[in-house]
């Protein structure tokens, strides 16, 4: 599955998170669309991997360290992107953070604030000091949230509260910027082979690691293949594109909570003995 070959080519294209996962393998497929890639996240050495990467398949792409938690980092970030390609077609938000632990088990609620800062407030941020630009080109958002907005977590209550955040921020969005021109793709993958699980922390600050790997299944969707599908979105403009099962799982919601529930929590026991190595 793929965009038109046309589709992005020569855009310029800004994403957050690009140094791993989905991200990461955003920009290598929009690099062999010939798109131009402003590319942020926080880790220095795995950014600049891709950007070569990206750079290796002939692509224009500029790498630049931020965290999209601080507000004057976004700026900054837009800013750069405009200074180096003169526009900006197309902002991805798709950096991402989560803390898996219930939340008895939190020494303090600081980490509800990260992952609301980083999430959904830096997501916001972000298209906060785009849009002007993208106005001008009327071009596309793209916002990466969650399956488990329709599928909550026991244990990443505060990543799920984020991501409904960015759900209804964005679909409010869509509607403000009717007749504008830009249009705002929110996009709900569910379980990924993306590295997410292994940077998310426990409930001692510390990342999951090897635990988080021990939480990917074979089937499971590759992190390639979810590029493709919110490239293909966002080629469409759709407004919204939920992974499968999402159709099901808002369906299961509707008509029969109380199995949702049962489902989620045998699910959650699974992935999380096999994060322990029970």
């Amino acid at each position: 599955m793929r965009a038109a070959p046309s589709s992005f080519r020569e855009k310029v294209v800004l994403i957050t998170g690009a140094s791993r996962g989905i991200g990461r393998s955003l920009a290598l497929r929009l690099a062999r669309e010939g798109a131009l890639l402003a590319l942020a996240a926080r880790g220095r050495e795995r950014l600049e991997d891709t950007a070569a990467e990206c750079r290796a398949r002939g692509a224009q792409a500029m790498a630049w360290v931020a965290d999209v938690s601080h507000q004057e980092e976004c700026r900054t970030l837009v800013e750069r992107t405009l200074e180096t390609f003169g526009r900006l077609e197309m902002l991805v938000n798709n950096a991402g953070f989560g803390v898996q632990a219930g939340l008895a088990e939190l020494p303090d609620p600081r980490s509800i604030a990260q992952v609301l800062a980083v999430n959904f407030l830096g997501a916001a941020t972000c298209t906060f000091y785009a849009l002007p630009h993208l106005k001008r080109s009327k071009g596309r958002i793209v916002a990466v949230s969650s399956l488990n907005t329709l599928l909550p977590a026991a244990e990443g209550a505060s990543y799920v509260a984020s991501k409904a955040a960015m759900n209804g921020f964005f679909d409010s969005l869509r509607l403000e910027l009717n007749g504008t021109g830009v249009s705002v793709t929110v996009v709900c993958p569910g379980l990924v082979r993306s590295e997410f699980h292994e940077s998310m922390q426990d409930a001692r600050g510390l990342p999951y690691g090897a635990r988080g790997r021990a939480m990917y299944g074979e089937r499971m969707m590759q992190a390639e293949m979810a590029a493709a599908i919110i490239l293909r979105a966002a080629a469409q403009r759709r407004r919204e594109v939920r992974f499968r099962p999402g159709t099901l799982l808002a369906w299961l919601r509707l008509l029969a909570p109380g199995l949702l529930d049962r489902f989620i929590l045998q699910a959650g026991r699974r992935r999380n003995g096999a994060a322990r190595g029970d």
